[in-house]
């Protein structure tokens, strides 16, 4: 597929007016993607688990105007008007306005809230972004009821791309894959797929507890992370490395290998950070917290065998992974031993989820 096989265009019988919302999930990279070209475009593949409780739910309200040269948005954030957020969203705007010309048609007011706090340190630009394209796409499906699930999953995880890249990664679930690798039929840097593979039970209900290390903003943003792998002295090795992790993990994920599992994603999580010290200008976003959590997970492992897993995301929190049937054992241990490194003692406790779903009836009125 290419990007023009996802403009609107159909002359399409658009409603007057309307109300829709859905409730889309974060997403957990097993093998990351850093680093990027064109407009969101992946210099490597990635798959990732979608998370069940870790949500951001986003409704539409809207109604037809006459089309001006620009948008006409609101948007609140649980109940408080957010200027400082209206950049993003416009920016996001502008960007899938190719795409769907009838959004400068319409007035736009947009309300959003997570399930956890917007200051934990949670990256919700994933969930944020895939919330407010799937309800896009809902606009147009609401004109086009011909269009099918699947071209609506895949022109929503298209759209959130434009947003948050791995925004893309948080439409289905419990598994996405973004990127094109030869080892992943159907895949593509345009969009996120669900991954159709024979899962393995035990990955199912997995448990991912999300220990927040620090809560609050990073020192270096995502973004600006991504453009310093241009040039970057290992970038290359780097995508070979992912890519043979994308191979690797396929059959991991098939044959339930927690070992392999666990070596994998810790090299990952690893190499990541790796990435962000070894760059043109070095930064440093794990803490001295994240380390000596880490280095009690490798103490627990060998003493009790317990699976029990890590990876990290572009920040200083740990993401615990680990099977449900050893959820007692870790979460002893968690408030045991770990609560100690989190501010405030707080941590998010999450699992495997299927993906976002549309909202209605009292769960869309409170909104407004």
């Amino acid at each position: 597929m290419t990007e023009a096989d996802f403009r609107t265009t159909n002359s399409l019988a658009l409603p007057e007016k309307g109300l829709v919302a859905w409730e889309a999930p974060s997403n957990i990279a097993l093998v990351k993607y850093w680093g990027k070209h064109g407009l969101q475009l992946p210099a490597n593949p990635s798959v990732s688990f979608t998370l069940s409780q870790a949500t951001t739910k986003t409704a539409f309200a809207f109604e037809k105007k006459e089309a001006g040269p620009d948008f006409d948005l609101q948007f609140t954030f649980e109940g408080q008007a957010k200027l400082d957020f209206e950049p993003k969203i416009r920016q996001f705007f502008e960007r899938a306005f190719p795409y769907l010309p009838f959004l400068k048609d319409y007035r736009w007011s947009i309300s959003s809230s997570n399930s956890f706090p917007h200051s934990s340190g949670i990256a919700s630009s994933a969930s944020a972004m895939a919330a407010m394209a799937l309800n896009m796409v809902s606009v147009e499906r609401q004109a086009d009821p011909s269009m099918s699930d699947q071209a609506f999953l895949q022109k929503a995880s298209f759209l959130a791309r434009l947003g948050s890249g791995s925004a893309a990664r948080s439409i289905s679930g419990p598994l996405m894959q973004w990127g094109a690798d030869q080892n992943w039929p159907g895949s593509s840097d345009l969009f996120a797929a669900q991954v159709n593979t024979d899962l393995h039970p035990i990955f199912e209900n997995y448990c991912d507890c999300i220990l927040l290390i620090h809560q609050g903003k990073k020192g270096v943003s995502s973004t600006a992370g991504h453009s310093l792998m241009h040039g970057h002295s290992f970038a290359t090795s780097r995508f070979e490395q992912a890519r043979k992790h994308m191979g690797d993990i396929r059959e991991i994920l098939k044959s339930g290998d927690l070992e392999a599992f666990i070596s994998l994603i810790e090299l990952e999580a690893l190499s990541l950070h790796a990435m962000m010290m070894s760059s043109a200008t070095p930064y440093l976003l794990m803490l001295p917290g994240t380390v000596a959590v880490l280095q009690e997970v490798w103490a627990f492992r060998k003493e009790t065998q317990i699976p029990l897993g890590f990876t990290l995301d572009a920040g200083a929190n740990v993401h615990l992974l680990y099977p449900e049937s050893n959820k007692e054992a870790v979460e002893l241990f968690i408030d045991e031993k770990l609560v100690a490194y989190c501010e405030n003692q707080q941590y998010i406790r999450d699992s495997v989820g299927k993906g976002a779903k549309p909202l209605e009836g009292e769960a869309v009125s409170d909104f407004f």
